[in-house]
């Protein structure tokens, strides 16, 4: 993982391990990362992955062998990370540039803009189909993102979608060429960073702030109802299948 400068942006480029899969390490290496994209004082923010993916969710294979507390706290950690991207006080673009399952759609929910290759990418959030609930944080930002006639599909049949499908369904906000996605985001990017930042920054945090206090204020009992179904029988049965599948892709 690591930043470019675009002209007044920053491009963060995911690029952590087998298909951006989110651990503990991940978690730590996007908080460096944002703090130096802060640091360097951008217009604007353009996340993307690499290859195929924009990231696969969570890392099934090496967060299965935690208990319910241990999961619990990464529950808090991963809620903790993306309600700070959330909160950014600049434009952020997501450049969905591949697969964005479970964790990796909830990241690109974060932005202000999603804009997405026209390739043979999946997307969406399939936690329910896994048995595993949806944290505070992924609920209220989805609300905040997508038609309430959306949340059916998205959130409580788990569906995973194609590129046209997540436009279709507000997931995505734009879908390009692949090989002008990254131009395109960065345009978008710098468009909206052109923009009175001050200003900018104030009606995002009128917008956001309501959405992020509902999350903090179900933050802590959430996270351990969230590590209760990761933990339960039907959610180990079914987090053992998916597991089972990637190892037989690789």
């Amino acid at each position: 993982m690591q930043l470019e400068k675009v002209a007044d942006a920053v491009v963060l480029r995911m690029q952590a391990g087998k298909a951006n899969a989110i651990g503990p390490s991940w978690l730590a290496r996007m908080e460096t990362l944002l703090d130096e994209a802060l640091a360097a004082r951008p217009r604007a923010l353009v996340i993307t992955g690499y290859e195929g993916f924009f990231s696969a969710g969570l890392d099934l294979p090496s967060l299965d062998a935690l208990g319910e507390e241990q999961m619990g706290s990464f529950v808090l950690a991963f809620s903790r990370t993306m309600l700070r991207v959330f909160e950014l006080p600049l434009p952020v673009v997501a450049a969905v540039n591949g697969h964005a399952i479970a964790g990796g759609c909830v990241l690109a929910l974060q932005a202000d803009v999603r804009v997405g290759a026209r390739a043979e990418l999946r997307m969406g959030l399939n936690e329910v189909q896994l048995g595993i609930a949806l944290p505070a944080v992924v609920l209220e930002t989805l609300r905040a993102q997508v038609p309430p006639q959306s949340l059916l599909p998205i959130a409580l049949e788990g569906r995973l979608f194609s590129a046209e499908e997540a436009a279709s369904l507000g997931l995505l906000h734009e879908l390009v060429p692949p090989d002008r996605l990254e131009q395109r985001a960065t345009e978008r990017a710098l468009e909206l960073g052109a923009l009175p930042p001050e200003a900018f920054a104030a009606v995002k945090r009128a917008i956001r702030a309501p959405v992020s206090q509902r999350a903090r204020d179900l933050m802590t009992q959430d996270a351990a109802s969230w590590a209760g179904t990761w933990s339960s029988d039907e959610g180990r049965a079914r987090r053992r299948q998916a597991i089972e599948r990637l190892s037989r892709r690789k």
